[in-house]
């Protein structure tokens, strides 16, 4: 019997090794697995932080280009007509393309522009209602020719009442298209 003992000892004990192998493998599989998950859901979970926060990122910033516009000097409206505005007027504009856009209709843009402040009293340029208002409708006048809108505080003031009385649901969705033209700065103000 002792000859008998040791051979089946033998099968008994690889068949113990063979189980041994396999579980350790087992266990190595499911924890790479466990810890893979582990990895990709806190890395899932931090896009999805990230995206929460700046959730109205357009695109990268760019840096806007300036155009300026040679000084005016214009006589206001005011009653005897002895006054007078010497305006410099610099556009902020999304891109170099815009800006040659608005170098083509320039001697237009500076024609509106004189008008508008031609129509102005000094009362209305001293105060800054007054500017603001002037920067707006410089604003509609440098648009117009490139096909963009500027709405005016009446059409605004509709838009808004409008959206109160409309259910949120039911309101069609409006495609809006930036302005390239984004402001217009004004680089000096004489009024005299």
């Amino acid at each position: 019997m002792s000859a008998n003992t040791p051979a089946a000892a033998a099968p008994a004990k690889s068949k113990k090794m063979l189980i041994i192998i396999l579980g350790v493998v087992a266990v190595l599989v499911i924890g790479g697995g466990a810890a893979a998950w582990f990895l990709m859901s806190r890395s899932h979970a931090g896009d999805e932080e990230g995206d929460a926060a700046p959730a109205h990122k357009e695109a990268p910033k760019v840096a806007p280009t300036f155009l300026p516009l040679e000084n005016m000097v214009v006589n206001l409206a005011d009653p005897g007509g002895d006054r007078f505005a010497q305006v410099g007027i610099t556009l902020e504009l999304d891109d170099a393309k815009t800006a040659e856009q608005v170098k083509q209709y320039l001697p237009a843009i500076r024609s509106g522009i004189l008008m508008l402040i031609s129509q102005r009293t000094s009362s209305e340029l001293l105060q800054r209602e007054g500017k603001e208002k002037l920067a707006t409708d410089i604003l509609r006048e440098v648009s117009r020719p490139l096909g963009f809108s500027v709405p005016t505080e009446r059409e605004r003031a509709r838009a808004a009442a409008a959206d109160k009385e409309e259910d949120p649901e039911e309101r069609p969705r409006r495609r809006v298209e930036r302005n390239p033209v984004r402001r217009v700065l004004f680089s000096s103000f004489i009024i005299q």
